[in-house]
């Protein structure tokens, strides 16, 4: 009983074979997944999704990297769609400082006007956040993101900016970085955050776990980044896919088991 909360499974590189990617996750115990929208064809996709899937779920926004490409109408868009009973979230939104196709100050704005479309709709969101920590925490400030609440998405950061965002109303969650040998960091993160406050997700198809590091990632192995919880933390896997299927679902308020 796992809940994957942050899955691309919308992407192109699940065209070939999405029927047997789902089966996978299902025998996999993999039984609620988030399927995130980020562009207008992946939204499109995503909402297709959720309406086949009983067990699917759909997050909706605006990339950080394409924030230059977004127009009213889009933002429009976004909220006539969240209306829809299983989006559950506005995301993946929040700042990428590793590509300049958008400059800070449009990603900036952007992030701004979808938190406060979140806070409007009475949604959470997930934060995408990549070289952007101190920006990303004071626009959350600023906005007062904690309203919202949501999902720091792949973390990456500290135990201490962990600690700080979770004061802010966030979620942690970890993904396959943290059953890489060399992730001091996502580790640290893993061992320290209260499991209360943890998320699993693959954020597939990237980011495989270990040993799939390289190949395409797929939601079935999210039990991987459980079972590395467990480890590092010394307690069952049974306890840590339980706890994270809760908070998953008190935060996006999910009341069916599908």
């Amino acid at each position: 009983m796992l809940f994957d909360t942050h899955v691309h499974i919308n992407d192109e590189a699940f065209k070939e074979d999405l029927e047997a990617t789902i089966a996978r996750a299902r025998a996999a115990g993999v039984e609620k997944m988030i399927v995130v929208g980020f562009d207008r064809p992946t939204i499109q996709k995503a909402m297709a999704l959720i309406d086949q899937y009983p067990f699917l779920y759909a997050a909706i926004g605006w990339h950080p990297v394409d924030a230059i490409d977004m127009k009213d109408e889009d933002l429009d868009w976004i909220e006539s769609l969240a209306h829809h009973p299983k989006v559950v979230a506005i995301g993946e939104i929040g700042l990428d400082y590793h590509w300049d196709k958008s400059p800070k100050e449009v990603q900036q704005e952007v992030f701004r006007r979808q938190i406060r479309l979140a806070k409007k709709l009475d949604l959470p969101i997930i934060i995408h956040n990549r070289e952007a920590t101190e920006d990303c925490v004071q626009i959350l400030k600023e906005e007062n993101a904690q309203e919202a609440g949501g999902i720091m998405h792949c973390f990456s950061g500290s135990p201490e900016t962990a600690k700080e965002c979770i004061k802010m109303n966030f979620y942690i969650s970890l993904g396959g970085p943290v059953t890489f040998k060399n992730a001091k960091k996502p580790k640290e993160v893993a061992a320290e955050v209260p499991l209360e406050k943890l998320l699993v997700e693959t954020d597939c198809p990237y980011l495989a776990p270990h040993p799939y590091r390289g190949k395409r990632n797929e939601p079935a192995y999210v039990k991987l980044v459980a079972e590395q919880i467990a480890e590092i933390k010394g307690i069952p896997f049974e306890k840590v896919a339980e706890q994270t299927m809760l908070n998953a679902e008190k935060l996006f308020r999910i009341k069916d088991h599908a």
